[in-house]
């Protein structure tokens, strides 16, 4: 419970429509993807950098805890208020301030959505690269807390790669500015990468000078179909050993491919356990160049078949259906999106399915194989006690071969409540310890998104 002078307070900040206090309302702001559920005791809208300093002072005076949020579309649980206090919600804060064609820059609040900026940009023919499958739902401001990306991070890189400065408010209500406006740029330190990726730990961003892409003039496509998995991660492997790559290499196994054609019965072959989606893009004559060279490297001798897709607007569809459909089999999913070197895939998988059936737990898994990012999902019963302790067993196992493969716990998806149990198995004492000194330098009173990232 909130003392009674600071939600007085709150009311000082901000009009009555700009805060809930009431439970029922505030339920809204208690969960996010991860499905679980920590209620707020207040939730709080603001719409300016000024207001953010605000209300970040007035729980640094009273010790509250205060946890950025934007749609709550992530899976790690990083916008949980484990600890009760403010949901500092940024969803009002929806400005494109400005789009710059001459400067490929677009600068934008972080309540913008995702497709809200590929949609105000393309007029001029650019993108902003990232592109995770939320994108229609997740703002920027959230994209910016994971460094989300997508399936053409393979290409273009994360979010982390696509954004020149920031605005932003400190744990100690301190406005900072990082980064700058031109492409180039090599004053003090890079605050900006500091911040993206730290899950709002460090401080609220509130302004974003994101840069651009040029919009491919065409894209092309092919799919790949394969008797196993490991043929599949083999082919992967070929695949990103050439120099003309793809923009986009999505893989499927067995049990992804089962939920699609549920779903979509005559879209792919039935014998199929594996499969390859492959996009490519540039000028038509590089497209053919590419598909040519892909199809001349990806075929071995578990390849089926492999085919020019005119149309690929089903496939990504059913691509990004799979999450939800994942549903339709269990109640629960452990969903992880790991991440090893693209040469140790076949070995990855090979292992993976092993410790699945040693364990006895259902597993489906898919992902951006071209950056070696697997979304290994483990499916339970959230009822069956004994089921769930096997299956944190094997995660523990699963996050082990991660790290001797030489991967990362997380790709795009962050570490938040989820996975803090198992930072130290990827970061050591030591670094850990350095990044908890930057936490406080940041947040002293440790009213950030408290308890979030570390152990």
């Amino acid at each position: 419970m909130l003392p009674l002078e600071f939600i007085a307070q709150l009311y000082e900040l901000f009009p009555p429509e700009r805060i809930y206090t009431d439970p029922v309302e505030c339920y809204t702001y208690a969960y996010d993807n991860s499905r679980k559920i920590f209620p707020p005791d207040a939730v709080v809208f603001p719409l300016t950098t000024e207001e953010v300093v605000a209300v970040v002072l007035l729980c640094n005076a009273n010790k509250i805890p205060l946890t950025p949020r934007g749609r709550g579309t992530g899976t790690s649980g990083g916008s949980l208020p484990e600890k009760g206090g403010v949901a500092l919600s940024l969803e009002r804060m929806v400005r494109i301030i400005s789009v710059d064609p001459a400067n490929r820059v677009v600068v934008a609040e972080p309540g913008v959505l995702n497709q809200e900026i590929q949609n105000a940009v393309k007029p001029y023919g650019f993108f902003w690269p990232p592109d995770p499958s939320s994108a229609g739902f997740s703002t920027i401001g959230g994209n910016l807390a994971t460094s989300a990306g997508g399936p053409h991070a393979v290409k273009y890189g994360t979010t982390r790669d696509h954004v020149l400065g920031l605005k932003a408010v400190t744990g100690a209500g301190e406005v900072i500015k990082t980064g700058c406006y031109t492409t180039k740029g090599v004053v003090g330190y890079d605050l900006t990468r500091l911040l993206i990726g730290s899950e709002g730990t460090l401080a609220v961003i509130t302004e974003a000078t994101l840069k651009l892409t040029p919009l491919p003039e065409k894209q092309g496509g092919l799919v790949a179909y394969y008797r196993d998995a490991i043929s599949c991660a083999a082919a992967i492997v070929a695949i990103m050993g050439i120099s003309k790559g793809p923009s986009a290499l999505e893989f499927l196994d067995a049990g992804s491919l089962s939920l699609i054609r549920a779903r979509f019965p005559d879209l792919l072959p039935t014998h199929c356990q594996a499969m390859l989606m492959i996009e490519v893009d540039g000028s038509q004559y590089e497209i053919s160049e590419t598909i040519d060279a892909i199809l001349s490297v990806c075929c071995n001798s578990g390849l089926l078949q492999a085919e020019q897709v005119i149309n690929s607007e089903n496939l990504w569809k059913a691509r990004k259906a799979l999450s939800p459909l994942l549903r339709d089999i269990a109640p629960k999913k452990i969903n992880e999106d790991v991440v090893v070197p693209v040469n140790t895939l076949p070995q990855f998988l090979d292992e993976l399915t092993k410790l699945a059936t040693q364990y006895r737990i259902a597993n489906v898994n898919f992902g951006h194989a071209g950056n070696g990012n697997i979304h290994v999902n483990l499916l339970i019963n959230p009822d069956d006690i004994e089921e769930n302790h096997r299956a944190e067993k094997c995660l523990n196992e699963i996050f082990d071969l991660v790290i001797r493969l030489n991967g990362t716990l997380s790709g795009e998806h962050g570490i938040g409540s989820e996975k803090r149990a198992y930072i130290h198995k990827e970061i050591d004492s030591t670094t850990l310890t350095l990044m908890k000194k930057i936490k406080s330098l940041f947040d002293p009173n440790d009213i950030l998104n408290p308890g979030k990232l570390f152990p």
